[in-house]
């Protein structure tokens, strides 16, 4: 069984805001930078058999940071990316109602069935992830992997791996802290009774994991 550490990037300079950044190349915060050093410090010495990372500058320094620190070399995949957004890219959830309320009530209610409006399908992107990570388990079916990431889709990933309803994401894991650890043991089949979520969001260091 292959354990899969999944983390968040650190903050970025849309957090303070809770603007939905997505497939936007946003950078980190000093703040981020500072949480990223930590879960670095916090993984150096934890017997990290890889380090694979989204290809966005946020989650790319993040994991940049671990690799270092535990002599890794950060691999990155797009498959990991953030859900692209569409028109919500930028936008904070007040800014969506005033431009396009109905689709922001109907994301609300069902987000991956109403997904927003010229944004990808959730749905996609599971498949996406879920097949990095399948890969990942044959690559390394004994040992610990390091997957540096995004909120939304890493959320979407826990539910599909669990057998958890897509749409109930932000239900079920409401919160996912920058550089937060969540793993799961996986031997990589398809099937939910083979998954075992050993941790979830535990932060990794005192400079602050906000949501």
């Amino acid at each position: 069984m292959t354990e899969l550490t999944l983390v968040r990037h650190g903050e970025t300079i849309w957090h303070a805001e809770h603007r939905y950044a997505g497939s936007s190349d946003i950078p980190l915060t000093p703040r981020g930078r500072l949480q990223a050093q930590e879960l670095a410090e916090c993984l150096a010495h934890t017997g990290l058999d890889a380090i694979h990372t989204s290809p966005l500058i946020r989650a790319r320094d993040t994991a940049e940071a671990v690799g270092r620190a535990a002599g890794l070399t950060v691999h990155t995949d797009a498959r990991l990316t953030e859900l692209d957004f569409g028109a919500a890219e930028g936008l904070t959830g007040a800014e969506m109602t005033e431009r396009f309320d109905t689709a922001r009530q109907d994301f609300v209610r069902d987000p991956v069935t109403h997904h927003l409006p010229g944004g990808e399908d959730p749905r996609r992107a599971v498949r996406r992830m879920t097949a990095c990570l399948t890969e990942l388990t044959a690559q390394h079916p004994d040992g610990r992997v390091l997957v540096v990431g995004h909120g939304t889709i890493q959320r979407l990933v826990l539910c599909h791996l669990l057998g958890l309803p897509l749409q109930n994401y932000r239900r079920h894991f409401p919160t996912v802290r920058n550089c937060g650890l969540s793993t799961v043991r996986w031997d990589g089949t398809d099937e939910p009774s083979t998954v075992a979520l050993i941790e979830y969001n535990i932060p990794t260091g005192s400079a602050g994991t906000g949501p």
